[in-house]
């Protein structure tokens, strides 16, 4: 009897192999028109993009637009030239104050929407820095170092203690060794 199954798992994996370079070519519609990355560091916001050629008319890549939240058209917003080269467009805006944020990427040679993104700028934190601002006081023992206990004096007590168990380690150890190399003896 002849088994008919690894024909129907070549003729799945076939027909799996012809539909995923066509289902990896569509985009969805959300994904179009993202080409470009926005980052924020502090107050500055900037954007990059790939999608821009230059018009020969005017030289221009394009133009980048930050929109606040009441903003609602490109024309608004705080509107900068980019500027780069042809492996990479680019643009900033300083002082940027906290708040939501929406940037648009207009390329010049074609008139389209390079890409949309929102971007939030976070409030900067500036460290406090005291008016009267005083050294510390210095160590008065000096470094802290060799046998671990130099910088406090322990009683007799303590000390007693400590040598009885270093003692009973050593003469564990010397009773386990000796038995160990002759397991007759006691």
């Amino acid at each position: 009897m002849r088994n008919s199954q690894p024909f129907a798992r070549s003729a799945l994996t076939a027909a799996a192999a012809a539909v995923l370079p066509i289902a990896l070519a569509a985009t969805p519609a959300v994904a179009q028109g993202s080409g470009i990355s926005v980052s924020t560091s502090g107050s500055t916001v900037s954007v990059t993009t790939t999608q821009c050629s230059r018009t020969s008319s005017s030289g221009s890549w394009g133009t980048a637009s930050l929109l606040n939240s009441s903003q609602s058209s490109f024309a608004q917003g705080r509107q900068v030239s980019l500027s780069g080269t042809t492996a990479l467009q680019s643009a900033a805006w300083s002082s940027v104050s906290p708040g939501t944020y929406t940037v648009i990427v207009q390329c010049s040679a074609t008139g389209t929407t390079a890409g949309t993104q929102s971007i939030v700028v976070s409030p900067a934190t500036r460290p406090t820095i005291s008016a009267t601002a005083r050294p510390s006081p210095s160590p008065s023992l000096g470094v802290a170092g060799g046998l671990g206990g130099a910088i406090k004096d322990y009683g007799p007590v303590t000390l007693g203690v400590g040598a009885a168990l270093v003692g009973t380690g050593v003469i564990a150890t010397g009773w386990y060794l000796r038995k160990r190399a002759k397991p007759h003896r006691l």
